[in-house]
């Protein structure tokens, strides 16, 4: 099972740029978008319902603005469209398909670089997800979480660390929020585990040469269960074309998700 995740920086524009023209190269078995930047009613057009996946979207009720979506090539026993947290799920920036006892999400964390008052709002998202994650680490499905986090974890994960440290996305609470993700709730960070080189990068700013120099930020991850990710491999930064100021990123794991399916769950999943 490879998946794929991407921060599409508006899915129309990544369009543009030739996503939907690459994507069968990737080899994708499940897509998770993040920052679609689109209503439904705007994508229309098959090429936003790629031939061979069942597609998802959940928009932001602000125009042009956030939104995921999941892309499967197995039909989901369910889609889930709402964290149950009202002020995210009206910004678009959750989405998740099940299948059996496996559950993949696409998710959107809120950036606070905008301004004080985005910042709060990340902390309340902050505030209501960690006992989430906490809830679904205790329910015993697997589950992968994709997409941009909006945190940088460690040193490691951001070129320029020193000077970022009064700075969203890698403010001390913020990597602390993710020390008690990874270490007290004991999700595992999956390319990570599998790739400590430093400069593995899946964000760049557009102002100077942030990306012909490499400096860049980790926002975005793969967030597993332990057994789950205890299966994975050979992560992959895809970085031969741009489609997006973030990387396209996948990691195969040794799971085949036809062999997940329990109809007994479909009923409890809707």
């Amino acid at each position: 099972m490879r998946v794929l995740s991407l921060n599409a920086n508006g899915i129309r524009a990544a369009a543009r740029k030739g996503f939907f023209d690459w994507l069968p190269q990737s080899g994708a078995d499940i897509v998770c978008i993040q920052e679609t930047k689109a209503q439904i009613e705007q994508l229309a057009d098959p090429v936003f319902h790629p031939d061979g996946y069942h597609s998802a979207y959940v928009d932001a009720e602000k125009r042009g603005y956030s939104g995921v979506a999941i892309y499967s090539r197995v039909r989901p026993d369910a889609v889930i469209t709402h964290l149950g947290f009202e002020e995210a799920d009206q910004e678009g920036r959750y989405v998740e398909m099940r299948f059996g006892n496996l559950s993949v999400a696409s998710l959107y964390l809120p950036s606070g670089s905008s301004g004080d008052h985005r910042q709060e709002s990340k902390w309340r998202f902050l505030d209501f997800f960690l006992p989430w994650l906490a809830e679904r680490a205790r329910e015993g499905r697997q589950w992968l979480i994709c997409g941009d986090w909006n945190i940088a974890h460690r040193e490691i994960d951001l070129k320029n660390w020193k000077p970022n440290q009064k700075n969203s996305g890698f403010l001390p609470e913020e990597r602390a929020f993710l020390d008690r993700v990874f270490g007290e709730l004991g999700l595992v960070d999956v390319f990570r585990s599998l790739d400590p080189r430093p400069e593995q990068y899946t964000w760049w700013s557009n102002r100077g040469q942030a990306w012909a120099k490499n400096v860049g930020w980790r926002i975005d991850y793969q967030i597993a269960t332990p057994a789950l990710a205890a299966t994975a491999r050979d992560p992959v930064i895809y970085k031969e074309q741009r489609f997006s100021d973030h990387a396209p990123f996948w990691i195969d794991y040794d799971h085949a998700l036809d062999s997940v399916r329990d109809t007994t769950e479909t009923a409890a999943a809707g």
